[in-house]
């Protein structure tokens, strides 16, 4: 999880120089995904596109000085002197600075550095692949570099949403037609897999393994949470939801508005891989709640579920959709948000074992446990349409 970035940057015309070989960006990136729903196609052959990659490592304490290295790489042009940062605060994966010149911030570069033991939770090379599938789609920012521990890119103008924002008609509705857009892209050919399971299981070896001693007595035994795991993954498979391209983290922060453009964009794409469908959606539906001031009142109303699913099978299908195709997502959709509460509440308990950033895991951790055994028994009784 993590917060915003965001503004169009004309690409340097140089090709960076002193490149080093690292792990996240030693291949090339293949580009026959297909995009539809409006994602642009870029025009010509496939094309591999190499990731610059330098050999710097940044102090996350003290982030500017080699902030200021790889900006010397990226935009040579720029004075160190004329230099000015921003500092972005929400996040809680990573920490991320911006790099400008002009106060406008029309050129501006985000160098994003990774949080404390986070390869434990991100797969850093996935990421990169995956950021790059969705530039190549009209779908994300430029990616301008990797470095030893972290990326730069391209900050993406507009404001980034609230709780009190996402539930707006004129805003959801703009939201699903994006989330549409990305479950539109396609692998190579490939028969893609839910990354759901597999990360839940990492996880909760991980919980087990080495931070089960220090659990507060409020978490639920580990007993307790491989039993709950394997009743997600038995109840939840049988659902039939189709595994799509997903970002796996729509939360508020991660979506731009641009009032000029009226259009949304969404940002961080640390989890973005395969997945079903319903837990992207189910995901963002439990992101009505905030982050900082959980308040599950906050999670949409049945009406406004149906308006928004509407909207995103609509956009998805390009053709009339039916009450019972809107419902059974709805169905879907609330019994994937439970799975999405299971995984973040496994995240933070890891996160609090780590993370040098200034939040609450521990706290997060109950809120998502707590929530996922109250709705737990309503959700489950929810029936597919005849």
């Amino acid at each position: 999880m993590a917060v915003p970035p965001s503004a169009p940057l004309p690409s340097s015309p140089f090709y960076l120089r002193r490149q080093t070989s690292c792990p996240q960006c030693s291949w090339g990136m293949e580009e026959n995904a297909v995009a539809s729903v409006g994602c642009r196609e870029p025009p010509g052959p496939p094309r591999a596109v190499a990731v610059p990659c330098f050999g710097i490592s940044v102090d996350q304490d003290d982030i500017l000085p080699g902030a200021l290295r790889l900006i010397q790489e990226l935009r040579p042009h720029w004075r160190p002197e004329q230099v000015q940062t921003k500092r972005f605060t929400d996040g809680m994966t990573n920490k991320l600075l911006a790099c400008y010149v002009e106060e406008d911030m029309r050129d501006c570069v985000l160098v994003r550095v990774y949080g404390e033991r986070t390869e434990l939770l991100v797969d850093r090379e996935n990421e990169v692949r995956n950021f790059q599938l969705l530039q190549e789609h009209g779908c994300a920012p430029k990616l301008y570099c990797t470095f030893q521990n972290g990326l730069c890119y391209e900050y993406m103008p507009g404001m980034a949403l609230g709780p009190e924002h996402i539930g707006e008609p004129r805003l959801f509705r703009l939201i699903a037609l994006e989330m549409a857009k990305i479950h539109a892209i396609h692998a190579n050919g490939t028969l893609p897999k839910p990354t759901l399971w597999h990360k839940m299981y990492d996880y909760l070896t991980l919980v087990k393994n080495e931070i089960n001693p220090s659990l507060s007595a409020d978490v639920p035994k580990v007993e307790v949470l491989e039993g709950e795991l394997a009743w997600l993954k038995e109840h939840l498979s049988q659902l039939d939801s189709p595994v799509v391209f997903c970002h796996n983290d729509l939360l508020c922060k991660n979506i731009i508005y641009d009032s000029t453009k009226g259009h949304v964009r969404f940002i961080d794409y640390e989890y973005a891989d395969y997945n079903y469908q319903a837990y992207d959606i189910g995901n963002h539906f439990n992101e009505f709640a905030g982050v900082n001031e959980v308040d599950y009142c906050r999670y949409p109303s049945r009406e406004t579920q149906l308006l928004w699913l509407h909207d995103y099978l609509q956009a998805q299908k390009g053709t009339a959709v039916t009450p019972r195709e809107v419902q059974k997502l709805y169905v879907q959709v609330n019994k994937f948000a439970l799975a999405s509460h299971f995984f973040w509440a496994l995240w933070a308990l890891i996160q609090n074992q780590y993370s040098t950033i200034d939040f609450d895991f521990l706290r997060y951790a109950v809120i998502r446990f707590n929530q996922y055994f109250k709705v737990k028994p309503q959700v489950s009784a929810l029936e597919m349409p005849k």
